[in-house]
């Protein structure tokens, strides 16, 4: 074969580098029939065309969606105009997928942040009163008066619904306690657990809460000793000749993610009151 011949054609090593692969992975690609060079002369040099770039490509493409290379094989052995249409747009709509949970991923990284910001300002020896906007959760199952076992299914089968439809965004399951626990003492007999959403929905496993005034205090430390913060709640709520209206809503804002042992953790309530 003369040299005119394969002038215009790569090298292995020249068409690894302009793949920004190794040469090994080609020879590899060419022992199982993926992606065979244009010419192989007699003493097994190969040499590559610039349009089996295209080619090499499309093998990279499909392998970013983790498709196996006897698949990929399959498909440039029968390809056709159809068969790239019907796995491209297969693979359009798994792409769609990646964004979305990349989109909700970058959301989550960003409220993290936000939150602990947040908490790195608060003085947490002070109890306050807040107008706050409406907010939309998501509820789960009643856990009123719920045994451990109960308890511990129907906080799965929140997490796994809430995982499910997409409905986690970085913020912290959150806990509702009714008015009458909190005026008993039983602050650790939750009504719900919830989450913050982004839309409004009209399901009964969602709840508005409510714009207006609410008491908010923070608890550092163990979740043991939490009903001491209540009671500094229902003093300071006495004092301004408040009462409460409906639910206190608590969730962590700084926990194992952002502190090391519970004596850190750091625990906002928030009493909606009238």
């Amino acid at each position: 074969m003369s040299e005119l011949n394969i002038g215009k054609y790569f090298t292995t090593g020249e068409f690894a580098k302009l793949c920004n692969v190794k040469k090994q992975t080609l020879i590899h690609y060419d022992e199982i029939g993926l992606l065979t060079p244009d010419i192989k002369n007699d003493k097994g040099y190969r040499y590559y065309s610039y349009q089996q770039f295209e080619v090499f490509s499309v093998i990279s493409l499909l392998k970013e969606f983790n498709m196996p290379l006897k698949e990929i094989k399959w498909f440039l052995t029968n390809r056709s105009p159809l068969e790239l249409i019907e796995l491209f747009k297969e693979k359009s709509l798994e792409l769609e997928k990646k964004i979305r949970n990349l989109h909700r991923m970058q959301k989550i990284i960003e409220t993290k942040i936000s939150l602990t910001e947040k908490a790195l300002c608060m003085d947490d020896s002070q109890i306050t009163l807040r107008l706050e906007e409406e907010e939309q959760l998501f509820l789960s199952e009643s856990i009123l008066n719920s045994s451990d076992a109960e308890f511990l299914k129907a906080t799965s089968d929140f997490i796994d619904f809430c995982n499910d439809n997409e409905f986690y965004t970085g913020f912290p399951i959150g806990a509702m306690i009714s008015k009458e626990r909190i005026l008993d003492g039983d602050h650790d007999n939750y009504s719900f657990l919830y989450t913050k959403v982004n839309d409004t929905h009209h399901t009964p496993a969602f709840h508005a809460k409510p714009k207006g005034l609410y008491i908010v205090a923070y608890h550092k430390g163990s979740y043991e000793n939490i009903s001491e913060t209540y009671k500094r709640i229902v003093r300071f709520m006495e004092h301004e000749n408040l009462n409460i209206k409906s639910f206190a809503y608590e969730e962590y804002i700084l926990d194992e993610v952002s502190v090391k042992g519970y004596e850190n953790y750091l625990t906002q309530i928030m009493v909606e009151v009238e």
